[in-house]
């Protein structure tokens, strides 16, 4: 072979497999096979972070997450303004009857709290009266109430009046001559009052001799049980409640003035016997079937955007193998983190919280479970997250807003000052632990965020940002390792076609061609 000139690489004939390529073809046909690998791995990047619209121009595939997530809008959204309307109806019944028990029970009520406590005597003739105006108002309820109410059985399986008081041990006391001698040890002494016996026996008995020196308090409790027959005006079925009620007259100051409290503590039980004829038994399975559309609907949702983190941690796999292979180093965490969609997350989370609301909501409706409270927290909740997984959509158009400068500006300025928070927080009953736990839990990390960590935000940007950004603004920022790869791919536009013109109008949003290296950051 003359010099100078190279051997070409034909093919050898093998005996036993054909034809064979030398070596130098098949490093040609490896590095051919890696290009095209690594331009697939580039065309799958830009995709996954393409938004909704321009995957929709890119590929015309169909944004399903998109619409299902505004249809999961409004039908959650609906739902729990009906169980709101629902459970409205609970809380005005519960409240309802306790101003009626108030003004059954406690003499001369006034209709008027005075500040904590319900009303005050002054007198011992007055203190006499009031408790045996309780027991009597009690005896003859059936005949002077105007609600549903009956009888109760207390913790003791019994049905009538538990009186208790509490007072030091004997002693004397002489404040002419200040002189005082007294056991400061607390006896309790109760009796139980049944209906067999009248009011008029119950003042005879010794247990109603009160000595006010040495008397803290005299506590009567009793159960009422009532059924709420408003919901049958909404076609829904009723509820039964259980009423536990407590009369406490505390003497505690021994100021000459004894505080009358009333507590009443509704509780929702299950109706043993249930029959309503009409159209209450058809709305009420309309009402099911609009709850499993919504399980449905969420179990779609979570099913797509579960797929889609799956997909993502399988496509950050190949970019983190396919960057050792050809770069022989590692991807920064931060890249790794731009594969993981936080939204999604949220998505996922919102799901599980209206599917397990939805199901709590069908027990309640069907009268097998009444734990209003949870189902209350968990479609709330879940509402919340919904709306706020739709925020990521709003950047996809070309103009979005939200209310005016001044309503905000407003806001703002309410939320930084505290206005009326402790109006809220004095005005959270400790009755229910979980309703309680959650609203202080909602009201601590509401105003952590909103006002604290806001304020700081703005001190840290306006002191020690300044340099960063401006030095940014003159050099440009710096490129990820994720950025400068997917920036040297070609122009997308082999991948966009002609889209429909109602997509169109909806996907306005158009990118330039000067713009196809910009990333979206999730």
């Amino acid at each position: 072979m003359p010099a100078g000139v190279e051997a070409l690489d034909l093919p050898a004939w093998n005996g036993a497999s054909g034809l064979s390529w030398g070596p130098r073809h098949r490093n040609a046909m490896a590095h051919l096979d890696s290009e095209v690998k690594e331009e697939c791995l580039r065309e799958d990047l830009k995709f996954y972070f393409m938004n909704p619209c321009e995957k929709y121009r890119a590929r015309h595939q169909i944004p399903w997450k998109l619409g299902l997530q505004i249809l999961k809008i409004a039908m959650v959204t609906t739902q729990l303004v009906r169980f709101g309307l629902s459970n409205q109806l609970v809380v005005a019944f519960k409240e309802e009857n306790t101003v009626a028990f108030k003004h059954l029970f406690l003499k001369g009520y006034s209709g008027t709290d005075e500040d904590d406590y319900s009303c005050s005597v002054y007198t011992q003739e007055d203190a006499y009266e009031s408790i045996f105006f309780a027991l009597s108002q009690y005896h003859q309820l059936k005949n002077i109430s105007l609600g549903t109410l009956g009888y109760g059985e207390n913790e003791d399986n019994r049905i009538g009046l538990k009186v208790c008081k509490q007072h030091y041990k004997k002693g004397t006391m002489f404040p002419s001559n200040e002189t005082l001698n007294i056991d400061s040890d607390i006896e309790i002494d109760c009796v139980h009052l049944d209906l067999s016996t009248y009011p008029q026996e119950w003042k005879n008995s010794s247990f109603f001799r009160l000595e006010f020196y040495r008397l803290l308090q005299v506590e009567i409790s009793f159960h009422l049980k009532g059924i709420d027959l408003q919901t049958i005006h909404s076609r829904e079925l009723p509820d039964c409640y259980v009423f536990h009620n407590t009369i406490t007259f505390d003497n505690k100051a021994h100021s000459g003035k004894i505080k009358i409290y009333f507590g009443s503590d509704a509780k929702i039980e299950e109706c043993k016997d249930l029959n309503i004829s009409g159209s209450i038994q058809k709305n009420t399975q309309y009402v099911l079937a609009f709850d499993a559309f919504v399980i449905v609907i969420c179990l779609a949702s979570l099913i797509l955007c579960t797929r889609s983190i799956v997909l993502a941690l399988r496509l950050r796999k190949r970019f983190l193998n396919f960057f050792l292979e050809k770069y022989k180093r590692h991807v920064c965490n931060a890249d790794q983190w731009e594969f993981i969609n936080g939204w999604y997350i949220l998505v996922i989370i919102s799901d599980l919280m209206t599917i397990i609301g939805s199901i709590l909501k069908m027990e309640i409706k069907a009268k097998n479970l009444t734990n209003y409270d949870l189902c209350s927290i968990l479609l709330g909740t879940s509402t919340l997250f919904v709306w706020v997984g739709v925020i990521r959509y709003l950047g996809y158009f070309q103009a979005y807003n939200f209310e005016d400068l001044n309503t905000v500006a407003e806001c703002l300025f309410s939320l930084v000052n505290g206005d009326d928070m402790f109006a809220t927080f004095a005005q959270i009953q400790q009755k229910s632990i979980l309703v309680w736990l959650f609203s202080r839990l909602y009201l601590y990390s509401f105003i952590s965020l909103f006002i604290y960590m806001i304020l700081s935000l703005f001190i840290a940007l306006i002191t020690d940002s300044y340099d960063t950004i401006k030095k940014y603004q003159q050099n440009g920022f710096p490129e990820t390792d994720l950025q400068e790869f997917l920036k040297e791919c070609g122009s997308k536009e082999k991948y966009q076609k002609e889209a429909s013109p109602f997509l169109s109008c909806i996907c306005c949003l158009r990118r330039k061609g000067s713009d196809d290296h910009l990333v979206l950051m999730n």
